[in-house]
C-alpha cells in the first residue's frame, strides 16, 4: 500500500504529523493507500514557499509559462491510461467517464496554455493632454487550491493551468478522499522545469490545511470546490485578511420539460446528467418539471431509460455505466432523503435499492421518484446521488418560478422542439448555465459561475481566468518640451 509524502519547494518531504489518512475503494471498501494529516506548520512552509516563488515566476515571459503548461497536459496524455485507473479506484467512475475527465483535463492545460499571448491590458484615453493611461493584468498572487473528491483529475487542472498561466504560484490540497490521482500529477510537474516553489501539494483535511491557507496573509485568493457548509468557513478564514474567493458551492439543477419536447431525447439526455459520476456533481440534473400533458409518457420512458443503465465496479467492468458513491457516509445520507421522500408520498418508479452481486462496494441503483410536490425536501436540498425527482406544472411560468426558487443557482436546462419556449425560458431562469437540449456539462472555453448560494466568481474561459489576475493602472505624464 502506498504512502505519499507532500510536495513543497520542489522536494517531497515528510508531514510533521505522524497521524495519517486512509484512502478507499469506494467499489469494495478496501484500503488503497494512505496520506499525512498534515498540520498548519506543514500548510506554513507550503505557502512560504510558494510566495517566495511568486515573486520570479510572474516575471517568466507569458509564453515560456505557456509552454510549461501545455507541458503537462502533453505529460498526462502520455500517462492517460494510469491516470484513468487511478481515478475509477478512489473516485469509483467508470472507465468511460475517468477517461473522458483525463481527457479534458488534457484539453484544459492545452487550452490555457494558448493564453499565454492573449492576457491584454487597455489604453485609456486621459484628460489631460500630456498622459496616457495604461491599464495592465498582473497576477493576483500565491492561489490557494482546494479540489474536491467528485472530479479530482479536472478540477486540478482546473486550479492548477488558470493559476500557472496566469502567473501565480499555488499550494494545491487535494480531497482526503481521493488523492491518488492528485500525487500522480504532482510526480507530472515534478519532473518539468518548473522553477522549486510554484507548484505545492499539501494533504490533510479541509478543516486544519483548508483553514490555513484561507486564513494567511500571504494567500492572495483561495480557490475552492465544495460544499456550501465548506463555502461558507472558506470565507469566515479567508474574511481575516479580506483574501479574495472564488468559489463553485454546489447545485439543485431543475431540467424543465415542456409539451413539445422531443422526449426521447430529453429521457436520453437528463438521463446522463443524472447518472454521470453517480449524481455526484453539482451540474447533474437534480429534479425535473414535466408538463402534465406529458409527464406520464416521459416517466414511464425515464423509468425504463434508468433500469437499464448498468452499475458496476469500474476498474472490474469496462461495461458499467455508473459506479458506486464515494463513500458509506455518502450512501447512507443519499438513502436517508430517498426514504424520507418516500415516507412523504413519492412513488420509486425504478430503481430505489442497492443492487445486487456488488457486496462491499458503496452502490445504489439509479433512482425515479414520481408522486413528487415541490415542496418536498427531495426537491429542495441537493441530493449528491443517483436519485431523481419528478414533478408536473401547468404552464411555463409555473416551472419557472418553481425552478428559481431555490437557494442554488449553477446549471439548469430546458427541453423543447418550440424556439419561442426555448428562448422565453432561457431568458427566464436565474442560473448561470442554462443547456438547452443537451446534457449538463460545461465547455473549458465558456464560463462556469453560479448564481445565489452556488458561489463567488466562476472558471473556464476567459472570464474564468481573470479571476487570477488584478488590474494595476498606470497615469503616465510626460514633458512636451523635447529637444
Amino acid at each position: 500500500m502506498q504512502e505519499h509524502k507532500l510536495y513543497i519547494n520542489g522536494e517531497y518531504v515528510d508531514s510533521s504529523s505522524s497521524e495519517w489518512i486512509d484512502i478507499v475503494n469506494p467499489s469494495n471498501g478496501e484500503v488503497i493507500s494512505r496520506i499525512p494529516d498534515s498540520t498548519e506548520e506543514d500548510a506554513e512552509k507550503a505557502i512560504d514557499a510558494a510566495y517566495k516563488a511568486q515573486i520570479e515566476w510572474e516575471k517568466v515571459p507569458s509564453n515560456k509559462r505557456g509552454k510549461i503548461v501545455r507541458q503537462i497536459g502533453d505529460e498526462i496524455e502520455k500517462n492517460r491510461e494510469k491516470m484513468i485507473t487511478l481515478l475509477s479506484e478512489e473516485q469509483g467512475k467508470p472507465y468511460e467517464q475517468s477517461s473522458a475527465e483525463v481527457d479534458l483535463a488534457v484539453d484544459y492545460f492545452r487550452y490555457m496554455s494558448e493564453w499565454a499571448r492573449r492576457i491584454e491590458g487597455e489604453v485609456i484615453q486621459s484628460d489631460r493632454p500630456n498622459e496616457n493611461i495604461f491599464l495592465h493584468k498582473r497576477p493576483i498572487g500565491v492561489i490557494g487550491g482546494i479540489v474536491p473528491w467528485n472530479f479530482p483529475v479536472f478540477i486540478f487542472a482546473r486550479k492548477v493551468a488558470t493559476a500557472l498561466i496566469a502567473g501565480c504560484s499555488i499550494v494545491l490540497k487535494p480531497s482526503q478522499q481521493t488523492p491518488n490521482t492528485a500525487a500522480e500529477l504532482t510526480k507530472i510537474i515534478s519532473n518539468l522545469d518548473l522553477p522549486k516553489g510554484v507548484y505545492n501539494m499539501i494533504t490533510g483535511t479541509g478543516s486544519t490545511i483548508g483553514n490555513a491557507l484561507a486564513s494567511s496573509p500571504k494567500v492572495a485568493m483561495i480557490t475552492m470546490t465544495g460544499s456550501i457548509g465548506a463555502g461558507t468557513k472558506v470565507m469566515e478564514a479567508a474574511a481575516q485578511n479580506i483574501t479574495k474567493v472564488n468559489l463553485e458551492l454546489g447545485g439543485k439543477a431543475p431540467a424543465i420539460v415542456t409539451k413539445h419536447a422531443d422526449l426521447d431525447l430529453a429521457v436520453e439526455n437528463i438521463k446522463t446528467s443524472r447518472i454521470t459520476n453517480a449524481g455526484q456533481a453539482c451540474t447533474n440534473a437534480e429534479r425535473v418539471y414535466v408538463h402534465e400533458s406529458v409527464a406520464d409518457e416521459f416517466i414511464d420512458k425515464l423509468a425504463a431509460a434508468f433500469k437499464k443503465v448498468k452499475v458496476g465496479d469500474a476498474v472490474n467492468d469496462r461495461d458499467a455505466e455508473m459506479g458506486p458513491l464515494v463513500s458509506a457516509d455518502r450512501l447512507k445520507t443519499v438513502e436517508d432523503a430517498l426514504q424520507q421522500a418516500i415516507d412523504e408520498g413519492a412513488k420509486v418508479m425504478a430503481g430505489g435499492k442497492r443492487p445486487e452481486g456488488l457486496n462491499g462496494g458503496f452502490f445504489l441503483e439509479p433512482t425515479v421518484l414520481a408522486n413528487v410536490t415541490d415542496d418536498m425536501d427531495i426537491m429542495k436540498d441537493e441530493i449528491f446521488g443517483p436519485v431523481l425527482p419528478v414533478t408536473t406544472y401547468t404552464d411555463l411560468d409555473e416551472a419557472i418560478r418553481m425552478a428559481n426558487d431555490s437557494i442554488y443557482g449553477l446549471s439548469s436546462s430546458v427541453y423543447t422542439d418550440d424556439y419561442n419556449e426555448a428562448m422565453y425560458v432561457s431568458n427566464n431562469l436565474r442560473f448561470g448555465e442554462t443547456f438547452v437540449n443537451r446534457e449538463n456539462f460545461e465547455a473549458v472555453q465558456g464560463y462556469h459561475a453560479g448564481m445565489r448560494q452556488s458561489g463567488l466568481g466562476g472558471a473556464d474561459g476567459k472570464h474564468g481566468l481573470e479571476d487570477f489576475l488584478v488590474t494595476q493602472v498606470v497615469y503616465m505624464q510626460y514633458k512636451t518640451d523635447i529637444k
